[in-house]
């Protein structure tokens, strides 16, 4: 069976996995990181959402064989070492304005909105009205509102 290795919340990792695996189910059920959330299958919900080299992906969508050994993977568990803290200030802002109720999306949703806001801040500025529009990932207990209160009041924290 094929070998893959990459790099997952900042250590090297390898999982025998055929190619065609999705790397969700890679990172769930071989590796024991469920922090993404199996939603869709499709990339349509966003409950999987994590980032590769930085930026926002489903890994429900992405076969294990087009990962590359240099790729970081990060996933909520990984989270809070890319700002060396206990928590990620996206995640203190959850926690502060009481956001999650069942809290299945709520990985996905941070990990959407972090990179949002990284992508705002290396173009100079903040996180704008249009951008919350942009974060689509699916809530089915409705806290949108609250979803996007926590988002601005985090981005003010993060550095």
């Amino acid at each position: 069976m094929p070998q893959h290795t990459f790099i997952l919340n900042g250590r090297a990792v390898t999982a025998e996995v055929e190619d065609d695996v999705r790397l969700l189910w890679v990172l769930r059920d071989v590796l024991d990181v469920t922090g993404p959330k199996y939603g869709c299958g499709v990339g349509v919900c966003r409950a999987c959402t994590s980032h590769i080299n930085g930026r926002a992906f489903t890994p429900c969508t992405v076969p294990v064989k087009d990962i590359a050994p240099t790729d970081e993977i990060t996933t909520i568990e990984g989270l809070p070492a890319t700002v060396g803290r206990d928590l990620h200030p996206l995640q203190e802002a959850w926690l502060d304005l009481d956001i999650a109720q069942c809290g299945y999306c709520q990985p996905g949703q941070i990990m959407t909105a972090v990179a949002q806001v990284r992508r705002a801040r290396e173009e100079g500025r903040e996180i704008d009205e249009a951008e919350l529009d942009e974060i689509r990932n699916i809530c089915r207990c409705g806290t949108y509102n609250r979803i996007r209160e926590a988002i601005v009041a985090g981005a003010r924290r993060m550095p």
